[in-house]
């Protein structure tokens, strides 16, 4: 990953439909943490995503926003002059939805899907960090975070067994 060559404005954000993409709708721009910035807009979007349309559609939705990301990862990464910068937040909001559809219901449940996803996209354990390194452009932006996801997914999984749902 290299580092930034161009810090992104509010004008960068709005010069392209990519990079209002590609940087969460602005969250992106944060100054600190814009992953956790960008997860965090993803959960409260969530509900408004999620309740007008069925599990199916839903889920096409979330084909077509990783496609779309791929595409406005890549461009908006080139514009930036970086091959991961951290302002693209796209691939975190993306992993939150899928980890907040497969989540059990509940509040708890949602933080903690939340927070288990920052983790492994932080510690980025393998074979996150392999696929990381593998791929590149947009794909490679994109792939990572929806590896953090399914080790969320899994994570969560366990915990329902144990705890039978109950958080």
């Amino acid at each position: 990953m290299t580092a930034e060559r161009t810090r992104p404005t509010a004008a960068f954000l709005l010069a392209h439909p990519a990079h209002f993409i590609a940087l969460g709708f602005g969250s992106g721009l944060s100054p600190w943490a814009p992953g956790t910035v960008g997860s965090l807009l993803a959960w409260a979007l969530y509900p408004l995503l999620r309740s007008p349309v069925s599990e199916g559609v839903f889920l096409l939705l979330l084909v077509s926003f990783f496609l779309a990301g791929i595409l406005a990862c890549e461009r908006t990464a080139k514009a930036l002059g970086s091959g991961d910068p951290g302002a693209v937040v796209w691939d975190e909001m993306l992993a939150v939805w899928l980890v907040l559809f497969f989540c059990p219901p509940g509040l708890a449940w949602q933080a903690a899907g939340v927070a288990l996803f920052r983790l492994f996209d932080i510690a980025k354990p393998e074979p996150i960090a392999t696929l990381e390194r593998r791929f590149r452009g947009g794909l490679g932006i994109m792939i990572d975070d929806l590896a953090a996801a399914g080790y969320v997914l899994l994570v969560l999984a366990v915990a329902v067994h144990f705890l039978g749902g109950r958080a």
